[in-house]
């Protein structure tokens, strides 16, 4: 009976971890940002609307490509900004100017999907951007034409999960946002709704 009870409570307090903080943005999507789109943009279906369809993190790692315990390092903190497991990517061929051979690992890279994408993206706009120094605001012309966009992080220290005493090296990642928007200027209105902070 008592045991029964405790899986009640966890899955209670499962649910109200759902329904609080966690997963704001994608209720905030639901309920405020696609009647607020429909009604702007003159969106007749549902489905019109565009929405976030997934958030790639690849962090470069030339600098550190012979050192199997460094790459690991930065795997690991790259795995805790955004609570995934990350995969390691690796030359495709030799090019002899820069060192690099066949199959030598330079790179670490995350997508992410579902809640996981909508809860960094939550995380990225309202903790992670007002803590980057002389911070005012992102570029709004980093779109590639087809309702993309990317950026840059400079450093991996903004996230609140690094502690800056364990950190080996300050290093960034690159961040792509794709959406299903068939214009940057539909990608942009939706990442503008989402806090996105553009400055221009």
């Amino acid at each position: 009976m008592a045991e029964k009870k405790n899986q009640v409570a966890a899955t209670a307090a499962t649910d109200a971890k759902k329904d609080g903080l966690r997963y704001r943005l994608r209720k905030r999507y639901v309920s405020e940002i696609v009647p607020a789109l429909m009604q702007e943009r003159g969106y007749k279906n549902i489905n019109e609307v565009p929405k976030l369809e997934k958030i790639t993190l690849n962090m470069r790692l030339g600098d550190i490509k012979d050192n199997s315990k460094s790459i690991q390092l930065a795997q690991a903190e790259l795995e805790s900004i955004c609570g995934q497991k990350s995969i390691i990517t690796k030359a495709k061929k030799s090019v002899a100017n820069f060192k690099l051979r066949e199959n030598q690992p330079i790179g670490v890279k995350v997508t992410l999907r579902g809640d996981k994408m909508y809860e960094f993206l939550d995380k990225l706009v309202s903790i992670a951007l007002p803590r980057v120094r002389d911070f005012r605001g992102i570029s709004g012309k980093s779109f590639d034409g087809r309702g993309n966009y990317s950026m840059g992080i400079k450093e991996q220290i903004i996230f609140p999960e690094i502690a800056y005493e364990q950190v080996e090296k300050v290093r960034g990642f690159d961040v792509c946002i794709v959406t299903t928007a068939k214009s940057d200027d539909e990608a942009k209105a939706l990442l503008t709704k989402m806090g996105m902070p553009f400055r221009n």
